[in-house]
């Protein structure tokens, strides 16, 4: 007779099946969390570094915004000292024009002819004044545009008025003040 076999050995493979398959799914479960866990810690460290490295560039270049502010402050100081020379230099170029300038006012000032008010805006003078006759301001003009210092007298206004009994001429000229680099101009010319 054959040997039958009653002991349930099926049920005990299929549980020893049963618990091999639980214990290598935990076995896979805890390394798919080990390797979650390590991926993890890794992303972090990377994280981390990556800022280091950002707070790191910030900084230089708060230090390098600053350096360029004392730069473009430098920069002006540098433009203002310059204009400030250009304006010595003007002034020391220029400086003995306006000695010619009231020289030559007053000796071009023809008899009966009196200044009340001189003003002077960049280059033009305004003269204000009183004269016996219009022609002696006629004379003024021919005077003042004859001159090396000026140019171009535009008479503005001539008002006759009376002026203690008498009638006098109230005057208001243009006159444009010719520059020394001009008047050197000139000279090289003759």
């Amino acid at each position: 007779m054959a040997n039958i076999n009653l002991l349930p050995w099926r049920e005990a493979q299929r549980r020893e099946r049963n618990q091999m398959t639980l214990a290598m799914c935990v076995a896979m479960w805890a390394v798919a969390c080990l390797i979650v866990f390590a991926g993890k810690l890794f992303m972090d460290y990377r994280i981390d570094h990556q800022k280091a490295r950002n707070a790191y560039v910030q900084s230089e270049i708060n230090a390098l915004s600053k350096v360029i502010a004392e730069i473009e402050d430098l920069k002006q100081k540098r433009d203002d000292l310059l204009s400030r020379m250009e304006v010595i230099q003007n002034l020391q170029k220029n400086r003995a024009q306006i000695v010619h300038v009231f020289d030559d006012m007053v000796s071009k000032l023809p008899n009966g002819v009196f200044y009340d008010k001189i003003s002077k805006n960049d280059s033009r003078l305004a003269i204000v004044g009183k004269a016996q006759s219009n022609g002696r301001v006629s004379a003024l003009m021919r005077s003042l545009d004859a001159s090396d210092w000026f140019d171009g007298a535009t008479l503005n206004v001539v008002d006759v008025i009376d002026q203690n009994g008498a009638s006098v001429s109230q005057f208001d000229i243009l006159v444009s003040e010719q520059r020394a680099d001009e008047d050197d101009s000139n000279e090289n010319v003759r």
